[in-house]
């Protein structure tokens, strides 16, 4: 039984990976449910994984579903398909995405094969991480629910009282300004 070790790259930062060990009978299913606990995703978007080459080409689909798009070739299902089944050779590399909306790639290589079976850990396993995941849903998510009970007690709109734009002149320094000069010539009339 062979054991498979990738690498689990963030697609915009390859400083940001997960090493995930993987059985070869494993399905596609397994690697994507633990890819998305790796980088602490929740579970509630669409899914699909691409065979590639070093290039980083998309080629045959292994999709979480079949969803409504048109396909040149109809994807495998991740369900179905056994990790063991698609290595083509000892550096075999898959395009995995996730949320079509917010486009979330990750580039996996393969790192290593052995045949030593660790019976006590429950495969796959999460063996490494390297530097801080992205926040799933942005600045939200980093601060916890408390940010959120925040951002509904304020109005943090641009049309909120001191909120502009950057390098935006405020109109009320214009009539700043006018003051200011009429001030200045009431004292120098005062002398």
């Amino acid at each position: 039984m062979a054991v498979l070790k990738f690498r689990v790259y963030l697609e915009e930062d390859d400083s940001v990976y997960r090493d995930i060990v993987v059985l070869h009978h494993q399905s596609f299913f397994e690697f994507h449910q633990t890819i998305l606990k790796a980088f602490e995703f929740d579970q509630k978007h669409g899914a699909t994984f691409f065979r590639s080459n070093d290039n980083w080409a998309r080629g045959r689909e292994i999709s979480l579903e079949r969803y409504d798009r048109d396909y040149r070739v109809e994807p495998l299902l991740m369900k179905d398909v056994t990790i063991g089944s698609e290595i083509k050779d000892t550096s075999q590399k898959f395009v995995y995405e996730y949320d079509f909306n917010k486009h979330w790639i990750f580039l996996i290589e393969l790192i290593n094969v052995s045949k030593d079976i660790n019976h006590r850990l429950s495969y796959p396993v999460i063996t490494r991480t390297e530097g801080i995941g992205p926040q799933q849903y942005g600045t939200k998510s980093l601060l916890g629910n408390k940010f959120a009970d925040i951002e509904e007690k304020y109005d943090l709109s641009q049309t909120a009282e001191g909120f502009g734009s950057e390098g935006e002149d405020e109109e009320v320094s214009d009539d700043a300004e006018v003051s200011d000069e009429t001030d200045e010539m009431m004292d120098n009339e005062d002398v």
